[in-house]
């Protein structure tokens, strides 16, 4: 028989506002079943994989968290396809290591492989080529989910769609996943070109990835948040392209797929929280657009799309306090001048920290909770200094919503019920489908309570 285990203080990667839930940790699947038949013991229930979602998406206090990252088999692998069927446990570094010596990679990735297929469904993750391939949901071929009933359901684009539409970024409210089917993308080594690309301002950013959307696959940007003036939105540009054998430096070319082993570093302790304040987070921002000038280099995949993954526990540098994650999404018609005015607000708060991404958007998919469309992302993360920031995040709602745009629930730590109702026009498709399948909400989250997914 199932049972909680221990009683924990959990949060989202910021680390903002933990609290204490029950966790219980089943050892099988069938362990996992019973946890859903018991609903007397456990009226509501959320499912938790490596806890990397920033905010509370994870969290529950008022019901059973369900660790399932040990739930983590992979059933099989199609290497001729490159059609991968996994557990949802299964991390996007499991996947990698089993793949890519095999010239498969993963067919778009966040920017850290520490988590769990189930996780990368539920969030509908995105990464560098979004503007190319779209987001992680359009290249799931099949799920296996448990229904709040017990019962067992497999469902696809074909079968069950308006069902598996829902529980592509549904954040864990529709069921339980079980195995997912991902369709990899074939690549010919571990390796990627990069062009960077320093751009001075906002606007010649904005420019500079227009011009390059067509001739790379992967693009992202870092960019300076404190800048003012004609440096406002300041940016160095990461430009990607897979790297074919002949790319490499000769003394890779025999093992394209071979990347050496690095030793990882490990923030030890909390930063002190006067750590990250203006001058210091200015002071670095300068050092590190001035030491990346243009050029064109070969680089592994963990050092393209994982650098911070190389440093564990990295969140500790904004202290025990923690952070948010602000990750806004403008639309092509009002992006220049909504980015503007969230950069300018940021600036003039003085909040952001060095980690700012930019990045183009493509079109969504079917989801109703689908956060992505034709636009511009700008992902920085917040220290929580109190007050001062709910204020901030306050006036950049605000904005978002004046310019059309909206928030990604992955990251979101702060939005109110009427700030999501009127950036998701599509919320009732996926609460009719909710009510489908789960119609005393014994799926729920403490996010999902806070922005009216569940009545509180």
């Amino acid at each position: 028989m199932p049972s909680v285990t221990m009683e924990k203080s959990l949060s989202g990667w910021g680390g903002y506002h933990p609290v204490k839930c029950a966790v219980a940790v089943p050892a099988s699947r069938a362990d996992l079943r019973q946890l859903v038949a018991d609903a007397s013991g456990n009226p509501h229930l959320l499912i938790r994989g490596l806890g990397r979602s920033y905010g509370d998406s994870a969290v529950e206090p008022a019901g059973t968290v369900i660790l399932q990252n040990h739930l983590d088999r992979i059933r099989s692998f199609d290497r001729t396809a490159g059609l991968i069927r996994c557990e949802a446990g299964v991390t996007l570094e499991d996947i990698i290591q089993v793949a890519l010596p095999h010239g498969w990679f993963l067919p778009t990735t966040p920017g850290t492989k520490f988590v769990t297929l189930g996780g990368a469904v539920a969030a509908d993750v995105h990464g560098k080529n979004h503007h190319i391939d779209g987001s992680f949901g359009g290249w799931i071929r099949s799920l296996n989910l448990l229904l709040a009933d017990g019962s067992e359901c497999e469902c696809s684009p074909e079968e069950r769609p308006d069902l598996f539409w829902a529980t592509i970024g549904g954040m864990g409210l529709t069921g339980m996943i079980l195995e997912a089917a991902l369709q990899l993308r074939p690549c010919s080594s571990a390796y990627f070109r990069v062009t960077y690309r320093r751009c001075r301002n906002l606007e010649a950013t904005l420019r500079a990835i227009e011009e390059t959307d067509g001739s790379y696959t992967y693009s992202v940007g870092w960019i300076d948040c404190l800048g003012r003036g004609d440096r406002l939105g300041r940016s160095i540009l990461m430009l990607g392209n897979d790297a074919r054998p002949e790319d490499l430096p000769a003394k890779l070319r025999s093992q394209p797929f071979h990347v050496p082993r690095k030793r990882r570093k490990r923030v030890p302790i909390y930063f002190p929280d006067f750590a990250l304040n203006r001058l210091t987070v200015s002071a670095f921002n300068r050092f590190y657009y001035t030491v990346h000038p243009d050029r064109e280099v070969v680089v592994d995949y963990d050092t393209y799309f994982y650098p911070l993954d190389g440093i564990h526990d990295w969140n500790r540098i904004y202290g025990r306090r923690g952070f948010v994650q602000y990750q806004a999404l403008f639309p092509l018609a009002t992006a220049e001048r909504g980015l503007r005015r969230v950069l300018e607000t940021v600036a003039r708060f003085g909040l952001a920290s060095f980690l700012a991404v930019i990045k183009r958007s493509g079109p969504g998919n079917p989801s109703p909770l689908s956060y992505l469309f034709d636009g511009y992302t700008l992902a920085l993360d917040i220290p929580n200094v109190g007050p001062r920031m709910l204020e901030m995040s306050q006036q950049l709602d605000k904005i978002l919503l004046e310019e059309g745009g909206r928030l990604y629930l992955a990251k979101d730590s702060l939005m109110s019920s009427e700030t999501f109702r009127g950036m998701y026009p599509r919320m009732e498709e996926f609460l009719a489908v909710k009510r489908s399948v789960d119609p005393e909400n014994r799926f729920t989250s403490a996010q999902a309570r806070r922005v009216g997914l569940i009545p509180s």
